[in-house]
């Protein structure tokens, strides 16, 4: 089967696509963008609006950070397990997002962040699935990844 895009094209993607939305979520803080073409536009107030844009702030640089630790683009020593599982929890979010954007309020949010979350949902599961060939064992019948 033949790879759509590589592990370090999808990260760097997913890298790509989170700082736009950095930048997008500090337009709407600033009052740039307006603030009720997000959150489901169920925001009532710019109080309301300042403290939900500066969560999603903080989540966005944790998602950048844990992204640039997957391409150890930032030398660490993390469990690559552990960062797998944070971007399987990504993975569950993003999907969730995605639902959530298809019933949401606004025209916008329905038409811009509805594809932006399913893509960062695919770029997930890409950067975390093994594709790497597997051979059988065949003296234990167990699956075995092949040595590279």
């Amino acid at each position: 089967m033949k790879k759509i895009i590589s592990k370090s094209q999808a990260i760097n993607t997913m890298l790509a696509l989170l700082f736009i939305m950095l930048i997008f979520h500090i337009l709407v803080m600033n009052g740039t963008i307006p603030y009720d073409i997000v959150w489901a536009g169920k925001i009532s107030n710019k109080e309301e609006m300042s403290m939900l844009e500066v969560i999603s702030i903080c989540i966005n640089f944790f998602m950048i950070m844990i992204f640039l630790l997957k391409a150890e683009y930032i030398k660490n020593k993390i469990s690559k397990k552990i960062l797998n599982v944070i971007i399987w929890l990504l993975f569950a979010l993003f999907s969730l997002n995605t639902v959530g954007n298809i019933f949401a309020k606004s025209k916008f949010e329905v038409l811009f962040f509805t594809p932006f979350t399913l893509i960062s949902t695919i770029l997930c599961l890409l950067i975390v699935i093994d594709r790497r060939p597997h051979k059988i064992n065949t003296t234990k019948g167990l699956f075995e990844k092949e040595s590279n």
